[in-house]
């Protein structure tokens, strides 16, 4: 039977899934250029913003939720750009910008059934870009309404909103958007079971995919004919579109459309009775809305579920999935499903004898059925071509009304800021009259003033030991704020079971930390060197060790040289917010370990791994972490350990230590000597060993760095 073969086909297909994933994205072209973008201190915040934007357009399609992450750093980016620019072309390409990641967020937050969190998105969306006069995001934006609207069972709303929606799109010859519109009208058709209407706007929309390449929009398309195919009942041509839409789906990793195809292919083999082909399709199709959090589809995977169980005599497994897809449709309050639901629950209610209970799901199943099935409903959906026309022409009226509007507003906003400018001044004025006159008041004062002031002096000589004592103080405590950042004893032990971390601040505060993240199958450590020492190194430290964190914790970070990258980022972006130029930063070295493999990236400083009596030397990225005249991304080198390899990372406060008999540097030479010499003992005798060392060669000199060296046998 063809039937048969397809679903081969399909399976096949299905299997090289894991070959399209996230994971694989960061290598795609645009991703790769995308970043780039966003890496260049030439990017311009009209070009970053845009970034954000295309990137959450590739990766929704692996991981949903990705969005909500790439839209909020487009509205920071975007208010970062209008606080610094008056310029009218700048501010219009920042603003749609920002209206578009609200549109996003409204899209995500709809498909979780957050229905009035979507409307709220979506409205914020429309105001700016009625102001701005984006017409295809205010067309997008009225028609997304109307989706959510359709979902809460308010058909003559959603039309309305979809007919708004093509009038823009087709004034405007927005070409992407008017396919969107003319499907979610044929889907409209579709369930007043007006086949044909519904096949002719779908074929519309469809031809318009293929006239601008939109491959997303094509798979929609197509997999929305097979499903009206097989409503008319032509089960083969409904697989051929639907096989046709799932392959397009997973070139492009599109995991809601994946998802979609594969629970309408279910409900194909079921119809002609294959339940085990179908039970196999509605189970993956679960498993992918599951996982992605698709809680609105789910319902129809388990409904397809439910149904085969009870054709096939397993009565308490169907009821129990039908009631968790029940439960899902209350919930998210759609009327489609909670009448689909209550249909399946009332005959199942019925076999086992529950009278009632029966009767009240069916009664619960018409009442959603008249919701968006009744004659109203229909002649409001025979009347829309009608009423679209009409308000097609009166568009066109109230174009140029509208534009005058426009025009005027933006006379009135310049008006404004001419008064508030005027305003402005005339304040800066007032207040440079009173600095002067408070100047020439304090200049009369002096003479007065100085033989008070000797007396005061004297006074203040006398807390000067009184104040060294409270600086004293406050650095001490800085010291026990630093502490607490560095890793605790306890996770040092439980992690780095054998190992030593030697860590000599040069002062009581220090630039040098050192840092320790667990990971699911190992850890991640650090030893970092900040610019400076004493209290402004210890700042530095701070910003670099949240840095760190952040990268690993709110960005789920684990390859070394992609922490580096990041912590990068955001150690740039923090000192970007001072008025002056900041150049500070750190050099690190990072290692992971996950058994016997490490992985290892540095920014200056390099790792040694003493191995039978040899010292092996990996070098980090010649760049800090910080601002550099040519930013690379940090290289990420990979080693296989063997047991009772020694692993060393450091700062270059030993190496650099002035001492011996001729006050010279001790030099990395020298540190490498010194650990291969030592490398038989134990890593608590090393660390008296390296401490020791380091005191007799300093000596009486002063301690020129904070040290940090961290010890690790495998």
């Amino acid at each position: 039977m063809k039937l048969l073969t397809s679903y081969i086909t399909i399976f096949l297909l299905l299997s090289s899934l894991s070959s399209h994933g996230q994971n694989q994205l960061s290598d795609h072209p645009d991703v790769i250029r995308l970043n780039q973008v966003l890496q260049s201190n030439n990017s311009h915040d009209t070009s970053i913003a845009s970034a954000y934007m295309e990137l959450s357009g590739i990766y929704y399609l692996s991981n949903i939720d990705t969005i909500f992450t790439f839209s909020e750093l487009c509205r920071q980016q975007c208010e970062k750009g209008l606080a610094k620019t008056t310029n009218a072309v700048v501010r219009n390409r920042l603003l749609v910008c920002k209206a578009g990641a609200y549109n996003n967020d409204a899209f995500v937050l709809s498909t979780k059934g957050q229905n009035e969190l979507a409307l709220k998105n979506y409205t914020e969306a429309m105001q700016i870009q009625q102001v701005v006069g984006d017409m295809d995001g205010l067309a997008l934006s009225i028609n997304n309404i109307g989706q959510v609207l359709e979902s809460d069972g308010k058909i003559q709303n959603a039309l309305d909103c979809y007919q708004k929606s093509r009038i823009i799109q087709e004034q405007n010859n927005l070409q992407k958007g008017l396919a969107i519109t003319l499907n979610n009208i044929g889907l409209i058709y579709k369930k007043q079971d007006e086949f044909d209407a519904a096949l002719d706007y779908y074929n519309k929309s469809l031809e318009i995919r293929k006239s601008i390449d939109d491959q997303h929009g094509v798979s929609n398309s197509l997999n929305n004919i097979g499903s009206l195919y097989k409503a008319m009942g032509d089960n083969e041509t409904s697989l051929m579109y639907c096989q046709q839409a799932y392959e397009i789906r997973l070139e492009l990793s599109d995991q809601r459309g994946i998802a979609n195809s594969l629970s309408n292919m279910g409900g194909i083999y079921a119809s002609i009775g294959e339940n085990e082909t179908a039970l196999e399709f509605y189970k993956q199709s679960l498993s992918i809305r599951k996982e992605n959090n698709f809680k609105s589809e789910s319902i129809e995977s388990l409904l397809g579920i439910a149904k085969i169980y009870r054709s096939q005599g397993y009565n308490a497994p169907a009821k129990e999935i039908a009631e968790e897809a029940f439960k899902i449709a209350n919930e998210l309050g759609y009327p489609e499903r909670i009448g689909s639901t209550a249909e399946l629950l009332s005959v199942i209610y019925e076999e086992e004898k529950r009278g009632m209970d029966a009767l009240q799901m069916y009664k619960l199943h018409a009442s959603m059925s008249d919701s968006l099935h009744n004659e109203e409903v229909k002649q409001a959906t025979v009347a829309q071509q009608a009423e679209y026309e009409y308000e097609k022409q009166k568009s066109l009226d109230d174009a140029e009304h509208e534009k005058q509007l426009l025009f005027e507003q933006e006379e009135q906003q310049k008006q404004e800021i001419i008064t508030w400018a005027v305003v402005a001044g005339l304040l800066l004025v007032v207040i440079f009259l009173a600095f002067i006159f408070n100047r020439l008041r304090i200049t009369r004062k002096q003479k007065d003033e100085i033989g008070a002031q000797k007396i005061e002096i004297e006074k203040a000589h006398e807390h000067l030991e009184e104040k060294s004592q409270e600086i004293l103080d406050s650095i001490n405590y800085a010291k026990r704020i630093q502490t607490a950042i560095l890793p605790p004893n306890d996770q040092l032990k439980e992690l780095l079971k054998d190992a030593f971390v030697l860590y000599l601040p040069k002062d009581i505060v220090a630039g040098d930390f050192y840092w320790l993240e667990p990971t699911i199958s190992g850890f991640i450590y650090a030893a970092a060197d900040c610019t400076g020492h004493g209290v402004p190194g210890a700042m530095v430290s701070v910003i670099c060790n949240n840095a760190l964190n952040r990268s690993v914790r709110e960005y789920g970070l684990t390859n070394p040289g992609k922490i580096l990258d990041k912590t990068r980022e955001i150690v740039i972006d923090e000192f970007e917010k001072s008025a002056d130029e900041v150049k500070d930063g750190m050099d690190i070295a990072m290692c992971k370990i996950t058994g016997d493999s490490l992985e290892f990236a540095g920014a200056n400083n390099p790792l040694w791994i003493i191995r039978d009596g040899t010292l092996i030397e990996t070098k980090g990225n010649k760049q800090p972490i910080g601002k550099f005249d040519v930013l690379t991304a940090y290289d990420t080198h990979a080693v296989n350990l063997q047991k009772n390899d020694l692993v060393y990372i450091f700062s270059d406060g030993f190496a650099d230590q002035f001492g011996g008999p001729k006050g010279k540097k001790y030099k990395s030479e020298n540190f490498k000597q010194l650990l291969l010499s030592i490398a038989d003992l134990s890593l608590v005798e090393q660390e008296k060993a390296v401490r020791q060392s380091f005191e007799d060669w300093k000596g009486s000199l002063e301690q020129l760095d904070d040290i940090c060296i961290i010890g690790y046998r495998h």
